[in-house]
């Protein structure tokens, strides 16, 4: 296992939050060897499909150029616009691949570790400056294997090339009895060729740098216990931040809580104490439902935005009270208090009939201990 400076094993996947500021520094997963791979292979293609065009307008740029009237030769005015002109028409000539090779450069690192850029990585870092730390660099493991990386490569590409120019070899001979223009071609065609080939010999490579890269990355991400134990403190365990977070929940629940008000049945209240919010659908509703509940300031919004919203409010202390020690907001309301509410969501329908002359029940059965906060949570469901 790895282990940080002060010797504690870092056994623990990296967080979002190390990841994140590892990002943030500019610190992501790079494979070279994947992108000098893709480089060649690119430039290699190119020149595999569009290296006929290529070289003609390059040869017919340097034999334009090459080509000088007497009179530019000696007349400033006419040689530097002349001069512009041929540079302009060889920049044109090299713009695709020039573009080609800038994509695929910054295309390869996206494809391993993703689109990032950091300033903090353009920032100087003198320490880089230590002759001390740049031989300890160079002679670390990751030193020795750069080191094996450059000499695998130096090797596949040394066989490929050798086996590539070994089957060519009767080409190559045959090159002294062709035409200048045919010999220049066919040794274009067996340049791009043993160029293509060698830059695959490099996919073996990748194969096996781009997988390590991905693991040394996340290995040198790794937290010990201890690190993840002080992040979370840092963060989510802090007591003023918990505090914070309950105080939005808290407030975003209350926000919610108030909007279901306007769709209550009626309002119970202490009458100034508590209030209660109560709605029932008989054909969506087992039994009658919990919309809001609040004491003191939150009672007095709730009985505000009934008399607003045209809602019955009835004065019923202890209905009032005992469904708001047991039951939570959303929740039905236990069954020892079926009875009571009946009785008062019967007095509020028939209150709602124009001719009728109705009185508010006396006789609404509370259980003893549902009034007391102590013992009211035994009855929440």
């Amino acid at each position: 296992m790895a282990e940080n400076e002060n010797g504690q094993e870092q056994s623990e996947q990296p967080t979002s939050k190390r990841l994140r500021e590892a990002r943030e520094k500019g610190q992501v997963a790079r494979s070279r060897e994947f992108n000098t791979l893709v480089i060649l292979v690119a430039g290699g293609a190119y020149f595999q499909f569009m290296g006929s065009d290529f070289a003609g307008r390059l040869l017919a740029l340097l034999t334009d150029a090459l080509t000088l009237d007497r009179s530019l030769i000696f007349d400033p005015g006419l040689l530097l616009p002349y001069l512009r002109e041929e540079i302009s028409r060889a920049i044109l000539i090299l713009a695709p691949l020039f573009v080609l090779m800038m994509v695929i450069a910054v295309l390869g690192p996206v494809l391993i570790g993703g689109a990032n850029f950091s300033a903090q990585a353009f920032s100087p870092k003198f320490s880089k400056l230590n002759p001390v730390s740049g031989i300890k660099r160079l002679f670390s493991v990751q030193g020795l294997l750069e080191l094996i990386k450059a000499f695998t490569k130096f090797i596949l590409v040394a066989v490929v090339s050798w086996t590539v120019i070994s089957g060519l070899w009767d080409t190559l001979m045959n090159l002294g009895e062709m035409s200048v223009e045919a010999a220049i071609v066919q040794t274009g065609r067996m340049a791009v060729h043993l160029f293509l080939v060698a830059s695959a010999a490099l996919i073996l490579v990748a194969i096996i740098d781009v997988p390590y890269q991905l693991w040394n990355h996340n290995k040198q991400l790794k937290m010990t216990l201890q690190e993840v134990k002080d992040e979370y403190k840092e963060s989510d365990g802090k007591p003023e931040v918990k505090g914070r977070i309950r105080q939005l929940q808290q407030e975003m629940a209350r926000r919610r809580m108030m909007s279901d008000v306007p769709q209550a049945d009626v309002v119970i209240t202490n009458p100034t104490h508590y209030a209660v919010a109560i709605a029932y659908q008989s054909m969506t509703m087992q039994a009658p439902k919990l919309l809001a509940k609040g004491s003191d300031e939150v009672a007095k919004v709730i009985r505000d935005l009934a008399d607003e919203h045209h809602i019955t409010r009835v004065e019923a202390p202890k209905v009032a009270r005992a469904i708001y020690f047991t039951t939570e907001i959303g929740q039905e309301i236990p069954s020892g208090l079926f009875v009571a509410v009946a009785r008062l969501l019967a007095y509020v329908y028939q209150l709602q009939r124009e001719d009728a002359e109705v009185t508010l029940p006396d006789d609404l059965p509370v259980p003893e201990d549902y009034l007391d906060p102590r013992t009211a949570r035994r009855a929440r469901r």
